[in-house]
């Protein structure tokens, strides 16, 4: 289908949002009309750079505040009309949005809205323009779409028709199935945004936390759905208020937008999704020469070293570690650089990250070396899809690689990566929440904001169906600065048992807890007074499930979480994050 999106859903001039949306691939724009009004080119000048770019002006929006109005309103608002009839000609846009009206002194009468847009309609057609009326969320008579269509209807007119916009619609909760008894024909538009759950005025929601298609809690693939059934044949668009977008690099922001219609596309058309990974390969982590060490202290063992580059492979059980010395470690040290994902598919999913818009990224590989392809994570780290033949190219330099399932630690030991945590920069978190979701097939959980010294954590996980891969995005921006901390999450059987050797073997290893959380844990639990001594974190599910849990220090950007799931627990143990992150700045 034809895809468009509004200028104001990106950054920048209306020159540079022309661009950036002809380079994403869109078929064509809404122009915003505060971005025309704003452009030192003319109507003439934007027409002609867009048609330059190949692309349609599919809508010019919006006309605000029109119908159900008194007499004297009516002439001024037609006289208003007259005037952006004339500059959509010069833009070569033949279709006006109509926002049903807000203001107080607006009437509630059907019969007069219907009469009044019919006029506008007419008015309209003399300018080859037609009228597309969308319920606002927050209308002052009219807020529902199948209202706004019952207005059209009653007004009969071939130029007047609707706009469907999925905010309006699923923010108050309407059902979308009532579109499917609206005429295709009447349907002139479609503007596509999701947005999380949040309590708060639809308004100021609406303005400025919408986001693209995959990254809210919305079911835009049902609606759409029953838009199209509907005999829908015209663009899907988004339109976009997200106050972190217009921050946001322009050429980004505008491929993330064709990125999400792509995925809502491939959902709709039912391409099924390459089989999720089933589990982590392996995560590397750029090395200075120090993490070793630390390694080794968490019951690692050096199993092998590349056959052409310097990387080590580190394991435990089926948890695997490459140190690349010729990685790029930042200027505080090591940093994960890459994670690899069995995958049943290798091929197939790289394949389907290519659809959504992830380049390959270009490997120096030697002849004898496994065939693996990477594609690059938003906030850079790399991502291999992997099957089982990269292991032969560390089978020198150690004693023989463990395969899968072989080599079990010792009693309570690490038996796999539990999840990895990586820290994004401000702009790409929305970004990488629809990246892990369409193009690795991880399932969103809620978004959580957690307490930090100096501001807010924000932080989504993504989950596989069975829970083999975990992957946990966070942002990074706190008020005391930047801390893009990430880290690995190392599954064990007991995590007591290997807190009770760390404590005896490598005391300095382990963030120290204050006192005060643990007074306050057995004040709400009855758990082992040994936690305390040993560092042991604690959280309970609603479930009964259980999770202990412990961190080491941080080397560079990089520390590592020990975790035990019991019971059936699925979460992170977010509530302790916040002892965790103030601990962390503490010693920073």
């Amino acid at each position: 289908m034809r895809k468009s999106i509004a200028t104001v859903s990106v950054s920048g001039t209306l020159a540079e949002k022309l661009e950036a949306i002809a380079a994403a691939g869109f078929d064509g724009v809404e122009i915003f009309e505060n971005d025309l009004l704003a452009c030192p080119l003319s109507p003439e000048e934007v027409r002609a750079r867009a048609a330059d770019l190949g692309l349609g002006i599919d809508l010019y929006q919006p006309f605000r505040d029109f119908e159900a109005v008194p007499a004297d309103v009516l002439a001024g608002n037609l006289r208003r009309a007259e005037r952006k009839f004339r500059v959509m000609e010069r833009l070569g846009a033949d279709l006006l949005l109509v926002c049903s009206n807000v203001s107080p002194g607006a009437i509630g009468d059907d019969e007069l809205a219907a009469e009044q847009l019919r006029l506008l309609a007419e008015r309209a057609a003399e300018h080859g323009v037609r009228i597309a009326y969308e319920a606002l969320a927050w209308g002052r008579h009219v807020n529902e779409y199948l209202h706004a269509w019952r207005i059209v209807r009653m007004a009969d007119h071939p130029g007047l028709g609707t706009c469907l916009d999925s905010f309006h619609i699923l923010s108050r909760g309407s059902d979308p199935i009532g579109i499917e008894a609206i005429p295709g024909e009447k349907i002139f538009f479609l503007q596509l945004a999701d947005a999380p759950l949040l309590a708060m005025d639809v308004l100021q929601w609406s303005r400025h936390y919408r986001c693209f298609p995959g990254q809210g809690n919305f079911d835009l693939a049902g609606l759409t759905a029953s838009v199209l059934r509907a005999g829908y044949t015209g663009p899907l668009s988004l339109e976009v208020f997200n106050d972190v977008f217009r921050q946001a690099s322009v050429e980004r922001t505008a491929l993330d937008g064709m990125r999400s219609l792509i995925a809502l596309e491939q959902s709709l058309d039912g391409v099924s999704h390459p089989a999720v990974p089933a589990g982590f390969a392996f995560a590397e982590l750029a090395d200075t020469g120090t993490l070793g060490g630390l390694l080794s202290a968490l019951g690692f063992a050096r199993a092998g070293a590349h056959a052409s580059k310097p990387v080590e492979l580190w394991s435990q059980g089926e948890a695997r570690i490459l140190l690349n010395a010729g990685g790029q470690a930042s200027h505080e040290g090591p940093a994960l650089v890459a994670i690899g994902l069995d995958s049943p598919d290798p091929g197939g999913a790289v394949k389907h990250a290519g659809s959504l818009l992830s380049p390959v990224l270009p490997r120096e590989r030697a002849p004898e070396d496994a065939p693996l392809d990477a594609i690059a994570a938003p906030d850079g780290t790399e991502i291999f899809f992997c099957d089982t033949a990269w292991l032969a190219d560390f089978a020198q330099g150690a004693p023989a690689v463990a395969g899968p399932g072989q080599g079990a630690p010792a009693d309570g030991g690490i038996t796999r990566i539990d999840h990895v945590a990586l820290t994004q920069p401000l702009h790409y978190f929305d970004e990488a929440a629809l990246f892990y979701r369409s193009v690795l097939g991880l399932r969103p959980q809620e978004s959580l904001e957690l307490p930090d010294p100096y501001g807010l954590l924000r932080s989504k996980a993504m989950s596989a169906p069975d829970g083999a891969v975990r992957m946990v995005v966070n942002i990074a921006q706190v008020g005391a600065g930047q801390h893009p901390w990430q880290h690995l999450a190392l599954a064990c059987d007991d995590v007591v048992a290997v807190a009770r050797r760390l404590r005896d073997e490598h005391p300095d290893l382990l963030l120290p807890i204050p006192d005060n959380y643990y007074d306050d844990l057995e004040a709400r639990y009855e758990v082992d007074p040994e936690l305390r001594h040993l560092g042991v974190l604690y959280d309970r599910d609603g479930h009964g499930g259980e999770f202990l849990h412990l961190y080491t220090v941080t080397a560079g950007r990089v520390f590592f979480e020990l975790v035990q799931r019991i019971g059936g627990y699925q979460g992170y143990g977010a509530g302790n994050a916040p002892i965790r992150l103030a601990v962390q700045h503490a010693g920073a």
